[in-house]
Formats: C-alpha cells, sequence, structure tokens
C-alpha cells in the first residue's frame, strides 16, 4: 500500500510521501509549485487521493497565487557589480585580483577572487553554509527555551525547496538559503521547525503555538510565500 509514490488527480502530478509517524494526511504546495501529500503509513491510496480532491479548489488557487507571485530567478554571471543577498541585504560584489580566501564580506561588499569567478556558486554556497551555522544556532537558542524545548541538533544543508525541516530524531534542518532572508524572517523558520518538536504536523494547535511566540505570524508567514524564492536565487 505504501509503495505509491506519485498520485495523478485531474491535472495535477502530486508526490505521495508515507510517515509512520504521522496521524493525518496533510497536502502542501512548496515554493517551486510541487505537490506533495504525506499521509500515516496504512492509509488506503484511495482515501489519500479523496483526501487531494476535497482540496482541489485549494490547490488551485494556490498555484495560481504562486504563478501571479513568482519572480524570475536571475542568471547569475559573478561580475563586478552583481547583487547578492545575505541577511536580507543585497551586497554589490567585486572580483578581486589577490586575497587570502576565495570569498569573503568586508565593507558591505562580497568580494571574490578573479580566478575563482567560474566557480562563484560554488565558493557563495559554502560561504553561506559556513555563516548560516552559527548564526542560526544563536536564534535557535534564544527561541527554543521560549517554546519549551530543546533540539538534539543543528544542520545546515540543501533542503531543495523547503526553508527547514524537523527530524524524527529531534534534530533540524535548514537551507543554506535561509541566511539570505531578511532576519526577521529567518526567525519566523526557527521558531516554525522548533514548534514541530513538539507539534509534527501542521494541526490547529501548531499554529496556535506559533502565533503564541509570533503574534504576527500571519504576515511573517504571506510575506516568506510572495518573497521567499525571490531573495533565494542564486
Amino acid at each position: 500500500m505504501s509503495a505509491l509514490s506519485h498520485l495523478t488527480v485531474e491535472d495535477l502530478s502530486i508526490e505521495v510521501r508515507w510517515s509512520a509517524h504521522r496521524k493525518t494526511v496533510e497536502l502542501t504546495v512548496e515554493r517551486d509549485g510541487a505537490l506533495t501529500v504525506r499521509a500515516p503509513e496504512g492509509t488506503a491510496p484511495s482515501a489519500v487521493e479523496g483526501f487531494v480532491r476535497e482540496k482541489l479548489f485549494w490547490v488551485y488557487t494556490k498555484l495560481a497565487e504562486k504563478e501571479a507571485l513568482r519572480h524570475p530567478v536571475p542568471t547569475r554571471e559573478y561580475v563586478t557589480g552583481e547583487g547578492f543577498r545575505y541577511l536580507g541585504r543585497s551586497h554589490r560584489l567585486l572580483l578581486v585580483e589577490s586575497q587570502d580566501v576565495p570569498l569573503k564580506l568586508e565593507a558591505g561588499r562580497f568580494k571574490l577572487l578573479r580566478s575563482e569567478a567560474s566557480r562563484g556558486r560554488e565558493h557563495f554556497v559554502a560561504w553561506y553554509k559556513v555563516h548560516a551555522l552559527p548564526w542560526l544556532r544563536r536564534r535557535v537558542a534564544q527561541w527554543a527555551p521560549r517554546i519549551g524545548v530543546q533540539p538534539k541538533s543543528l544542520e545546515v544543508r540543501d533542503l531543495g525547496y523547503r526553508w527547514g525541516s524537523c527530524g524524527h530524531s529531534g534534530g533540524l534542518n535548514f537551507h543554506w538559503q535561509t541566511i539570505l532572508l531578511p532576519p526577521g524572517m529567518v526567525d519566523y523558520v526557527v521558531v516554525h521547525e522548533l514548534v514541530h518538536l513538539k507539534e509534527p504536523n501542521h494541526t490547529a494547535e501548531f499554529w496556535t503555538q506559533v502565533e503564541r511566540v509570533l503574534p504576527d505570524q500571519a504576515q511573517r508567514k504571506a510575506w516568506l510565500a510572495s518573497n521567499g524564492a525571490a531573495c533565494a536565487g542564486l
């Protein structure tokens, strides 16, 4: 029964993910418009399909919103003057002939060795990962006591189209692109994942707990949905 990995409903292709830890079926529209349905192991495929069909109007509405808000991701050239984000601010790139590391942020500008420009993306990703980890650790340390949880680990990884994830073992994962967002949006992602340590699913209680910590969580969530893709391009 759990072998089903994809479901086609109308003209929609939906990835199906099964979990022994879930109690309810959940349908999400990812940042790129991909659809994912998460269901408890043992759920009949017909029940999963029925759940999706009940949500069709909501799905098409969300897809239309994402299409309207879609921002073209610029093709990066890694040339002097190009802007790259860090914590919500855009910093201009300067190609330099020599420095002690391939890439650094100095005096408000990213500086990249001209000889390494062809590997520009690789160096930016590495830089973001290194700087995201301690920054996220500090934010988690601030918010975790207010929520009453303590993650067992924290990692910065490439999570595809997810900003963060909460592992079954109690660890938190964050996309390295999270560090491109404004600090207030990073806090929203952090709080969201910390609350998942208590409430694994997006239940009414989950959102109540997020709002208890961030009273303006609905506004932050809406901002992230509208602007997150534009911030994350690299």
